[in-house]
C-alpha cells in the first residue's frame, strides 16, 4: 500500500496545528505502508513565501517532496475576497477566487499527485486549502480527507459541499466537527470516523527542571500555542488581569509560544517564547492546569497532552469542540464569562476541590481514545473498509461558465448561522 499525505506546510520545526497533526500521522502510517509526504516550499503561513528548496528530502525518516507555490498570499487581497464571500451574496467564481487568494497555490503539487496511479490512497489535510480542494476534485476515488475544520464561514462555502460528499472517507477530529460538516454538506452517507490524533508523550517529565530553567517558582496556569487574538488571547489577558488583581495569591499565567500580539507587561504573566518539546512537557508537568482560550478549534492536541499527563483543562465554552471534549472526558471545566473563568481557576488549582479527580479522568480519556495504537487502528480499519466494498462516487461537476458567475450564493456567514451549535454530549443509558 502506497499513501500520499498532502498538507500545506511540513517540517519538524512546526510545533502545532494541522501541520504537526499531518507529520504525526505520516510517521505512524509509515509503520504499516509506504508513505510519501507532498507539500509546498512555504514556511510562513501568512504569505506562503517559498523558503524551502523544491525537491525531495527526508524528515524523521519520511520522504518529503516539496513543490513551489506559484502565487504568494497578499493579505489585503485575501481579506477583500474573504469579506466578499463571507458577508455578501456572491458567485461560485468568487469562491474559487477566494481559494486561490488564500493559498498556498501549487499547481505542480496537484499535478504530481494526480497523475497516473502512483498512490493507492491520498490523505488530504485541511479541506479549505488549494491542494486539498483540487486533489479531492481530481482524485475523489482515492481521497481520504482530514478536514481540520473549525466553526468559521469557510465551512459553509458552496465549493466545499461536493468535496465533503464525494471523497472516499473522512477522518474527523471531533464529534462537533463531524456534526458541523454533516449539517453543512449533507454527507452522512460518506464513510467517516472520529479519530483525532495521538501525541508523542515522553516516558518521563521533570517539573523541577522546568522551574529551574525558566525561573518559575509560583503555582501557575499554562497556555501553549500561538499568542494571537484569533486564539482568544486578548480575552484571556483581560480576564487574567482582573483575576490577578482580585486574587493576589492565586495562580500565575505562563505562556509558551510565539507572540503575534503584544503580551501584557505584568509581574505574574511569564512569556517564555517558543519552547522545545521536552520543555513543553516539563511545563505541563509543573503546571496546575492548562488554559485553552480559543473560540475555534477542530481538536486541541495540547489539551490531549495535558490530559495524558493528568492535568485538568480550562477551556473557552464558546468553542463547541473544546466544551465537548471537557464534557465527554469529565476532565475539564469551561467558561463563558469572567466570573466562570475565576471560579474555575480556583477549582482547578492543584490544591483545589476538583484537580485530582479531573486529572485522573483525563489520563483515562487519553488512554481510551488517543493512544497511538487506537489512532493507527482506526486508519487501518478505514483503509480495509474502503478496499473491501465501499464504492467510490463521481464528484459533482462545477457549474458552467455563466452559472459559475451568477451571484446567487448566500453569504457564508449567513449559512453558518443556520448550522446548529453546541457540544455533542453522549447519551446516558
Amino acid at each position: 500500500m502506497k499513501i500520499a499525505v498532502a498538507v500545506q506546510r511540513y517540517g519538524a520545526d512546526i510545533g502545532g496545528g494541522a501541520e504537526l497533526h499531518a507529520r504525526y500521522i505520516a510517521e505512524r502510517l509509515a509503520r504499516h505502508a509506504e508513505v510519501e509526504v507532498v507539500t509546498t516550499c512555504a514556511r510562513d503561513y501568512v504569505t506562503w513565501r517559498n523558503e524551502h528548496p523544491a525537491g525531495l528530502e527526508t524528515v524523521n525518516g519520511i520522504p518529503v517532496r516539496r513543490f513551489p507555490v506559484h502565487r504568494e498570499r497578499d493579505p489585503r487581497d485575501f481579506g477583500r475576497h474573504s469579506e466578499r464571500v463571507f458577508e455578501h451574496r456572491h458567485s461560485i467564481a468568487d469562491e474559487l477566487a477566494w481559494l486561490d487568494s488564500e493559498g498556498p497555490a501549487s499547481r505542480a503539487l496537484v499535478d504530481y499527485v494526480a497523475r497516473g496511479d502512483s498512490f493507492d490512497w491520498v490523505v488530504l489535510f485541511s479541506y479549505r486549502y488549494y491542494h486539498a480542494y483540487h486533489l479531492a476534485r481530481r482524485l475523489a476515488s482515492k481521497a481520504i480527507l482530514v478536514p481540520t475544520a473549525e466553526r468559521d464561514p469557510a465551512v459553509a462555502l458552496r465549493i466545499f459541499g461536493p468535496v465533503f460528499r464525494s471523497v472516499r472517507a473522512i477522518m474527523y477530529n471531533s464529534h462537533e466537527e463531524r456534526a458541523m460538516i454533516e449539517a453543512a454538506s449533507g454527507n452522512t452517507d460518506v464513510p467517516g470516523v472520529v479519530v483525532g490524533v495521538g501525541s508523542a508523550i515522553p516516558d518521563r517529565t521533570d517539573a523541577q527542571r522546568f522551574r529551574r530553567t525558566f525561573g518559575i517558582q509560583r503555582p501557575f496556569a499554562l497556555y501553549i500555542g500561538r499568542i494571537d487574538e484569533n486564539k482568544g488571547c486578548r480575552e484571556l489577558f483581560d480576564f487574567y488581569r482582573r483575576y490577578a488583581a482580585t486574587f493576589p495569591r492565586g495562580l500565575d499565567l505562563v505562556l509558551a509560544g510565539s507572540a503575534i500580539m503584544p503580551v501584557p507587561d505584568h509581574p505574574r504573566i511569564h512569556h517564555l517564547g517558543f519552547v522545545s518539546e521536552q520543555d513543553k512537557y516539563d511545563a505541563l508537568a509543573a503546571s496546575d492546569l492548562l488554559i485553552m482560550p480559543s473560540y475555534f478549534e477542530s481538536l486541541s492536541m495540547v489539551a490531549l497532552e495535558a490530559w495524558a499527563l493528568g492535568k485538568p483543562v480550562l477551556a473557552n465554552g464558546r468553542c463547541d469542540v473544546l466544551k465537548g471534549q471537557c464534557i465527554r472526558s469529565s476532565a475539564g471545566l469551561y467558561y463563558e464569562n469572567y466570573a466562570e473563568f475565576a471560579e474555575a481557576l480556583y477549582s482547578l488549582e492543584s490544591n483545589g476541590p476538583l484537580h485530582t479527580t479531573l486529572g485522573r479522568n483525563g489520563r483515562e480519556y487519553f488512554r481510551t481514545h488517543y493512544t497511538w495504537p487506537v489512532i493507527e487502528r482506526k486508519y487501518l480499519e478505514m483503509f480495509e473498509r474502503l478496499k473491501n466494498g465501499t464504492p467510490a462516487r463521481e464528484i459533482e461537476p462545477l457549474p458552467g461558465w455563466f452559472d459559475r458567475r451568477r451571484k446567487d450564493v448566500p453569504a457564508a456567514s449567513e449559512i453558518l448561522r443556520s448550522i446548529p451549535t453546541g457540544a455533542v454530549v453522549p447519551q446516558r443509558a
